[in-house]
């Protein structure tokens, strides 16, 4: 049995360690955003000061769980440890395109998460959201500075990974690996790269004119000088939204990979998901941004064209949504712990996308906007189906990692707390919006009537708290005291359960050279002897594409 080294782990270049390395460092900034959701709604359970009367506490805490949730754990889990871990695997490679820069790319992730962290020891904490807007973030004692260089620290992270991954797909795909064979995470993960070398930098630049303003006496947002405030919610939501698309997709394609394993069936209209749903949330997603600036003043034809594109880009997701759909039909479903949090994702998806439609449409949002709506409809849209899709991941993956099992009663329990949590804080949530409550407030005496919801979000809080540590404790009892998993416990078609459990430096003792009718949703076929389901080899010297 192998000891363990931590100077192996720090000096890594293993892909596979990499990504658990990610993870670690993805559920402790989950951790620490879901303390501070709870300190806010311990603070919001009745009206008048609770567990501080310092406002500037609660939008530290406010500031800190969106920027951990989503630049600590959503962004880094979906692109950093599943991307690490399965790509190399799903595709047949040994390892990815430049070791030595996907190292790299992980620690300049804990150097972000490390300068976050600084938030709760410095004099003067980050008080600004984690939009950062001007002028409060210029005007602000807080630390603007401290919120630009994390931004830029985990930004950087992830355009090293952006280059890294795409040319590991397209250049160190296994002989005979066409790209009509690749699964579904494979193509979305490659998606949301490319849309993160693009608008990445825009973020970068964005935040960097932010401190120039505040410490160095430029004026790009300054209106007294000729500087404009809303150049700066531009910069940002150019890149905020289509970031939005980051997290999607990668969430969906896991999804896709999960439902199709437990429900031994093909994935529904493979190439029109891939081409017309993928591809067509690639194409749109940075031709929607100004449906956040609905209120800020903009020209009446500018929000009619973006109120258009923004109900073009549910064409895409809506086929991506049907063919989800479509592969459980028929199916022969097993409901296991991954899929129950792969069936969560299509609930809690499908009512952050309905809840979307009349937020796209300008006349609705004018009155909905920075209402608690907003951040009820995009936890359901985005928090919560993203997280689902993540610990539905980590239950998949766990024994390909661990090499051994989880224990299902625990599994099953962690979600139902979960997902009962999240419907009792969300979707109240939304109907506080609709009665006028606005978000972001410290405190709602002058809104007596959302009192009843505020006491309920707050027991839902509780019960959310409580499946998050049952999910972490069934994690912690399987490696303590888990069986030794099976080769390939769901008896997968994909190549990442083809190597034994965890994988060997190297992956595979042999490259496989893929037959051209081989797929990895190719449920059709029988299970080969012993339950192995081993791609299907092309011949020597056959002809592959």
């Amino acid at each position: 049995m192998a000891t363990f080294s931590l100077k192996e782990w720090v000096f890594t270049t293993d892909h596979k360690r990499v990504g658990v390395l990610y993870l670690i460092g993805s559920i402790a900034a989950f951790a620490v955003a879901g303390i501070m959701s709870m300190l806010m709604r311990y603070e919001l359970h009745s009206p008048g000061p609770d567990l501080t009367a310092d406002p500037n506490a609660y939008n530290v805490w406010l500031y800190f769980h969106g920027a951990a949730m989503i630049l600590g754990f959503q962004i880094p889990a979906l692109t950093g440890f599943l991307a690490n871990y399965l790509v190399p695997l799903m595709i047949g490679a040994k390892d990815v395109a430049f070791p030595r820069l996907n190292a790299l790319s992980v620690w300049l992730f804990y150097g972000g998460i490390v300068l976050a962290l600084l938030t709760f020891v410095i004099p003067d904490p980050p008080d600004i959201m984690w939009t950062g807007y001007p002028p409060y973030s210029l005007k602000t004692g807080g630390n603007t500075a401290l919120y630009t260089f994390t931004v830029l620290m985990i930004g950087f992270s992830s355009i090293l990974g952006g280059v890294n991954f795409l040319t590991t797909i397209v250049y160190l795909r296994a002989p005979g690996l066409g790209w009509n064979q690749l699964n579904m995470y494979v193509w979305s993960i490659a998606a949301a790269f490319v849309v993160q070398l693009i608008f990445v930098p825009v973020l970068g630049v964005a935040v960097t004119m932010l401190a120039f303003d505040k410490y160095l006496g430029s004026h790009f947002f300054n209106p007294a000088n000729g500087g404009d405030v809303l150049i700066y919610q531009n910069l940002f939501w150019f890149y905020s939204h289509p970031a939005v698309y980051v997290i999607l997709l990668p969430f969906l394609g896991i999804v896709f990979d999960i439902t199709a394993t437990f429900a031994r069936n093909r994935v529904f209209n493979y190439k029109a998901a891939v081409y017309g749903g993928i591809g067509g949330v690639l194409l749109l997603s940075g031709e929607v941004w100004v449906h956040h600036l609905y209120t800020a003043g903009m020209p009446d034809w500018l929000r009619l064209g973006q109120m258009v594109s923004t109900l073009l880009i549910s064409v895409p997701v809506g086929l991506l949504m049907i063919s989800l759909t479509g592969t459980l039909y028929r199916g022969s479903i097993s409901f296991r712990t991954p899929m129950l949090y792969a069936l969560a994702v299509q609930f809690t998806f499908l009512i952050g996308g309905l809840t979307g439609i009349p937020l796209a449409m300008a006349s609705l949002d004018l009155n909905l906007s920075d209402t608690y709506f907003i951040p009820g409809h995009f936890h359901y849209v985005m928090a919560v189906s993203g997280t689902f899709a993540i610990f539905g991941s980590i239950y998949y993956l766990y024994p390909k990692i661990t090499g051994r099992m989880y224990s299902e009663k625990l599994g099953w329990a962690g979600f139902i707390f979960t997902f009962a949590g999240i419907n009792l804080v969300f979707f109240p949530m939304m109907i506080a919006g609709l009665y006028g409550m606005p978000r972001r407030y410290f405190d709602y005496d002058q809104f007596p009537q959302v009192h009843g919801l505020q006491t309920l979000m707050s027991i839902g809080a509780a019960v959310i708290f409580v499946g998050s540590v049952i999910t972490l404790w069934s994690w912690i009892e399987g490696l303590l005291k888990g069986a030794k998993a099976p080769a390939n416990p769901w008896g997968s078609r994909s190549l990442e359960w083809t190597v034994p459990s965890p994988p060997p430096p190297g992956n595979f003792a042999v490259v496989p050279v893929i037959a051209p009718d081989w797929h990895p949703y190719d449920y059709g076929r029988s299970p080969l002897p012993g339950g192995g389901m081993a791609p299907v080899l092309a011949p020597r010297g056959s002809k592959t594409d």
